[in-house]
């Protein structure tokens, strides 16, 4: 690894990575929503009612930013990207549910479990892993 990496890691620790990370997955799933000319929105019907696709993938952006933003705060104040992660795939995963029970979009089950296992259960995870590799009170740690 190299010095500018690693410095990047020891300034990151566990749970900052794990937002660095988060919060740039989402800034690219929206991103990938808005820039295609004609997105396909099958299941989201619900959400669909109150605002265009575009509107909800710039939520997956805007949440994205804070999350990614909040990886460079201290423990203890990054809850809130962490909480930020969690509202987009609640969102959608809702909404594919509700397609599913409703019969109009079938998959929405299986979407669903995909959204609360893959998004929802690995962004609870990572916001309960203790942060060992910095001290609590580490002069140059996340501020």
């Amino acid at each position: 690894m190299s010095a500018a990496a690693r410095r990047l890691a020891e300034r990151l620790g566990r749970r900052g990575a794990a937002l660095a990370l988060l919060g740039t997955g989402k800034v690219c799933f929206g991103l990938g929503y808005i820039l295609t000319p004609d997105p396909d929105p099958r299941g989201l019907e619900l959400l669909l009612r109150f605002a265009g696709i575009r509107w909800w993938a710039g939520l997956w952006v805007v949440c994205g930013a804070l999350t990614f933003g909040s990886a460079w705060l201290r423990i203890g104040r990054d809850r809130w990207g962490f909480i930020a992660a969690l509202v987009p795939p609640f969102v959608w995963g809702a909404a594919f549910l509700w397609a599913s029970a409703a019969g109009d979009f079938p998959r929405g089950l299986a979407v669903f479990g995909w959204y609360a296992t893959s998004h929802v259960g690995i962004i609870l995870w990572a916001a309960s892993v203790p942060e060992y590799e910095l001290p609590h009170s580490a002069p140059g740690g996340r501020s």
